[in-house]
């Protein structure tokens, strides 16, 4: 019996004359790459260049009001500093990894295979989260009047957040490793809203009405735009349902509006409204010198 009768179901490929099909042939398929493209990249690099331009123009800020009152303007120019930085990172190729998992191929009449998928995560953009978030939170913070104890316990649980997401985008996908990592994001992200949210709604009543509408609308925009990281996490990163090039332009976006937008809003707001000042002497006016004049005090008697 010839090798070509069997396949094409010839003469002697045949019994009680029923044809034979084709043998099937599995062969796996190679790896899939989900990576970075030229949308991806020429992004990265326009918010890089955006990210510098307000750091410098925060700083210029900084310079024309008493050191006192440059709490915000500086806290402001190193979140812009820190993403810029991230940028150039992801921008330039050297601060992302390939996380990969095994997908299963299902066939008819024949055995599934499996086939590896190796998706693009830039770590540097969690890295940047884990120090701008903070310090947007202690924005928050000070602008409501918050004590020094619910702004800590609002910068761990955003850590916490932070670093679950990390852990969740390298870890292995479809498993309850990722989802659980996942799940701990969120739980600490309610513990964000209320210690910032929902305390800093109450402390800040006492300052007025109208930092009090200054401090509703900050807070609402930050954490509305922070409840909308996840959702696009889970469909990039947990579901393989966005590109990469997607995934880099949505959080750019996101990344624009809670750095350099509320950037601008609360500085403006600032000039503006007298009773958001937030005036800090001591160490951070004076530094250690308990002198400011300047002089120096010998012994118990008079002055040099």
């Amino acid at each position: 019996m010839l090798f070509e009768d069997i396949m094409s179901g010839g003469k002697g490929g045949h019994k009680g004359g029923h044809p034979v099909d084709p043998v099937p042939t599995v062969i796996p398929d190679p790896v899939t790459y989900e990576r970075a493209g030229g949308d991806g990249f020429r992004t990265l690099w326009v918010i890089f260049v955006i990210f510098i331009a307000s750091a410098a123009l925060f700083s210029l800020q900084a310079w024309r009001i008493p050191v006192s009152r440059r709490v915000y303007h500086v806290l402001t120019t190193v979140i812009t500093i820190v993403g810029a930085l991230s940028y150039f990172a992801m921008a330039s190729g050297s601060a992302s990894a390939l996380n990969c998992h095994s997908v299963t191929d299902h066939h008819n009449k024949v055995p599934n295979t499996h086939h590896d998928v190796c998706r693009q995560v830039f770590w540097s953009r969690y890295v940047d989260w884990a120090i701008t978030t903070p310090l947007l939170l202690v924005e928050l913070g000070l602008l409501a009047g918050l004590d020094g104890a619910h702004i800590a316990m609002a910068v761990f649980a955003d850590l916490v957040m932070v670093f679950s997401g990390l852990f969740s985008a390298l870890g292995e996908k479809h498993t309850s490793q990722t989802w659980g990592w996942f799940t701990i994001a969120v739980i600490a992200y309610i513990f964000v809203i209320w210690h910032i949210a929902v305390e800093g709604s109450m402390v800040v009543k006492a300052r007025g009405e109208r930092l009090t509408k200054l401090f509703g609308s900050l807070a609402g925009f930050i954490l509305i735009l922070w409840a909308i990281y996840p959702i696009i996490w889970g469909i990039a990163q947990g579901g393989h349902r966005m590109s990469v090039d997607a995934e880099i332009i949505t959080y750019a976006v996101l990344d624009m509006l809670t750095k350099v937008v509320f950037g601008f809003w609360i500085l403006i707001s600032n000039r503006q409204i007298p009773e958001t000042i937030a005036e800090v002497g001591g160490w951070w006016s004076h530094g250690l010198n308990t002198n400011p004049e300047g002089r120096i005090r010998i012994g118990n008697g008079g002055e040099a």
